[in-house]
């Protein structure tokens, strides 16, 4: 596993950091979909499980950091005039999802396990991004790592008092996630996003 995360199965390809300081633009509109999504993701689940409050508190509070960062993402694009627009579903999410468990209480490990996986991608790209981006970029990326690793550590925790309480090897779902989030991260992609596994020369 990765030594920069502890759950990452495989590095994110250099030809990734290469073109995303080619492409950083795009990197940041997709960046600020992402922080939508995240915060999305985080409302979803307070409501599908409204039962456990201290749960709902960790999301809304998740949730609003989530925010936060979009809002952020979007004062630079602003700062580097560049405009926001639709991005289409990454193979990246809809990958993962394709791994997650249709029944619970399985489905709600999964769903903790994929975003702790997601939280720790972003990091490990984040410290990646912080050696290629121009200054500017360089240091609001350093400035957004140790969040992502706090929502890492969330997820997971989460992910782990629920296996507990329902009996479920938390271990064994998070390695068969793991080699999903693996193969998409470094495998040959024809998109660029800031998932996306690697590209494809033109």
């Amino acid at each position: 596993m990765s030594a920069h995360s502890g759950i990452l199965l495989a590095a994110t390809p250099s030809a990734w950091f290469v073109t995303a300081a080619q492409r950083w633009q795009e990197l940041l509109v997709d960046h600020a979909t992402c922080e939508k999504k995240a915060a999305s993701t985080a409302l979803s689940l307070l409501f599908a499980y409204p039962e456990d409050l201290e749960f709902g508190k960790a999301l809304s509070r998740l949730a609003r950091e989530e925010l936060r960062h979009y809002e952020q993402v979007l004062a630079r694009m602003a700062s580097l005039g560049v405009s926001y627009e639709r991005r289409p579903p990454s193979r990246y999410a809809t990958g993962l999802r394709r791994g997650l468990s249709d029944r619970e209480p399985r489905r709600r490990l999964d769903l903790m396990l994929c975003g702790a996986l997601i939280e720790a991608r972003s990091a490990e790209r984040f410290e990646g991004l912080v050696q290629c981006l121009q200054p500017e970029l360089a240091e609001f990326y350093e400035s957004l790592h140790a969040a992502e690793m706090r929502h890492q550590g969330l997820y997971l925790n989460l992910a782990e008092r629920h296996a507990q309480r329902e009996g479920l090897d938390w271990k064994e779902h998070l390695a068969k996630l793991a080699a999903i989030e693996a193969d998409l991260a470094t495998s040959p992609d024809p998109g660029f996003a800031f998932h996306s596994g690697l590209p494809i020369p033109d």
